[in-house]
C-alpha cells in the first residue's frame, strides 16, 4: 500500500490523498493536478495560490453542473456535485497561508455547497451551533437509522481539517450501519471555530469537548450512557485528553498516536518529519493564536499526553500507521503503555498487510474506518453484523 505521490513533495501528495479518501475523483483529480505539475518544482510553500486556483476551478464547474441539474429536478445528482465541489474547496482553502487573497470567499462556498449538497442528496445529516465562550462552536450531527436513544460518537478534527472532511471520509455512515450517530466537530483552532469566530487552538480539550456533551444530552435520541469519542491525527492528543478529563465519555480511540505534540515541534525545527500544510509555521500560529515562536511554545506546552493518559478508565483504542512520516510510531506505543487504568486497551499497527501505513490512512482510509467504527460498536452497545 502506498500513497498515491504526483508531486516532488510529500505535502502536495497528502492534500491529494486525502481529496481521494474523502470522496473526490481520481479522473478530476488528474485534471486538476496536471497544470501545477511545474509549480509544484519549487517546493511545497511556492505555488500554493496556484494549488488553489486549479482546486477551485474545478469545484466551480462542478457547481455549475449542479444547477444544470437542479434546473431539471436532479437534486440526488446535484447533490452529490454539489458536496464533491466542497471537498475540493477545502482542499485548496486549507493550504494557504492565512490571509491569502480568495482564502475566506473559498471557505464560504466549500461550507455553503457541502449543507445545500446533503440536503439536496437526503443525507442525514444537520448542521448544530453551541454557545461557547461568547461565540459558537459548531458540528455535523448524523443520525443512525435506529429508533429511540441510541449511543453517539463525538468526532474532532486534527490540525487543519474541517468537519465537512470528517463527515466526507466515511466514518458517519460506517457507525450509522452499527447503530451509532455521530458528531463531527470543528473545535476552537479548526473550521468554522478558527476561520469565522476566531476561537484559537487549546490544549485542554475537555473544555469545549464537555460542551459538545452537554449539547448531546439535551437530544432525546441519545443514549447519555453511550457517548464515546475520536478524533483524527491531532485529534490523537484532543480525544485522550477530553477522554481523561470528561467522565461523561464512555469510550475512546485515537486515529494517530499524538501523544506529545509539543516535542514534535522541537523536531519540526530541525526539519525533522514532514509537514501536513505549507507555510507550517505561519499555520500554527494562527491555529494556535500565537505572535511568534516563544509564545506558540508556551501556548503549546501541555500538547502532551504524559501524566494524563492513567486518567483514562475506560475502553479505549490507539491506531497507528507503521509508516506514518509526520508522527513517530514511538508515540503510539507510549500512548497504550500508559492506558494502565482502561479496563480495556488495544494499540493496532496498521501495516502492509491491510493498508493505511500512512499518516492517519492517508494512503487507504477504510481498514481504519471499519476497526475504529467496530471499536466504538462493542464499546458503546451498537452492532458489527
Amino acid at each position: 500500500m502506498a500513497l498515491f505521490e504526483p508531486f516532488p513533495n510529500y505535502v502536495w501528495n497528502l492534500s491529494v490523498s486525502i481529496a481521494l479518501e474523502n470522496g473526490g475523483k481520481i479522473g478530476e483529480i488528474v485534471d486538476i493536478i496536471q497544470p501545477l505539475m511545474k509549480a509544484a518544482e519549487a517546493g511545497e510553500d511556492a505555488g500554493t495560490q496556484e494549488f488553489m486556483t486549479e482546486w477551485v476551478k474545478m469545484a466551480d464547474k462542478l457547481t455549475g453542473l449542479a444547477e444544470e441539474d437542479i434546473a431539471k429536478g436532479r437534486m440526488f445528482s446535484a447533490g452529490n456535485k454539489l458536496k464533491r465541489s466542497a471537498i475540493y474547496y477545502q482542499t485548496g482553502e486549507r493550504m494557504q497561508a492565512h490571509g491569502s487573497p480568495g482564502r475566506a470567499e473559498t471557505y464560504d462556498k466549500a461550507i455553503k455547497n457541502f449543507l445545500k449538497g446533503a440536503q439536496l442528496a437526503g443525507d442525514p445529516v444537520e448542521r448544530i451551533a453551541i454557545p461557547y465562550e461568547g461565540k459558537e462552536i459548531t458540528g455535523l450531527f448524523h443520525k443512525a437509522p435506529v429508533e429511540g436513544p441510541a449511543p453517539v460518537v463525538v468526532y474532532c478534527n486534527g490540525l487543519d481539517s474541517m468537519k465537512e472532511m470528517l463527515w466526507m471520509g466515511g466514518i458517519p455512515y460506517a457507525l450509522a450501519k452499527r447503530g451509532i450517530h455521530t458528531l463531527c466537530v470543528d473545535q476552537p483552532g479548526t473550521g468554522e471555530a478558527l476561520r469565522l469566530h476566531d476561537l484559537p487552538a487549546t490544549p485542554y480539550s475537555e473544555q469545549w469537548a464537555s460542551a459538545y456533551v452537554d449539547y448531546l444530552e439535551t437530544r432525546s435520541d441519545v443514549d447519555k450512557d453511550a457517548i464515546g469519542m475520536t478524533g483524527i491525527s491531532l485529534g490523537g492528543h484532543y480525544a485522550p485528553r477530553a477522554v481523561a478529563y470528561e467522565p461523561r465519555f464512555k469510550s475512546g480511540a485515537a486515529w494517530g498516536a499524538n501523544h506529545n505534540w509539543h516535542e514534535v515541534q522541537y523536531g519540526r525545527m530541525k526539519r525533522e518529519g514532514e509537514n501536513p500544510v505549507p507555510h507550517y509555521w505561519g499555520h500554527v500560529f494562527w491555529v494556535f493564536g500565537a505572535k511568534d515562536m516563544d509564545d506558540f511554545l508556551a501556548k503549546t506546552k501541555d500538547m502532551n499526553l504524559n501524566g494524563h493518559m492513567d486518567r483514562i478508565k475506560v475502553p479505549f483504542l490507539v491506531t497507528h500507521g507503521i509508516h506514518d512520516r509526520q508522527i513517530s510510531k514511538d508515540y503510539a506505543q507510549q500512548a497504550y503503555d500508559q492506558l494502565v487504568n482502561s479496563p480495556r486497551r488495544e494499540l493496532k499497527w496498521f501495516t502492509e498487510r491491510e493498508g493505511g501505513v500512512e499518516h492517519v490512512g492517508a494512503d487507504n482510509h477504510a481498514f481504519a474506518i471499519d476497526y475504529i467504527a467496530d471499536w466504538f460498536a462493542e464499546t458503546l452497545g451498537g452492532h458489527t453484523a
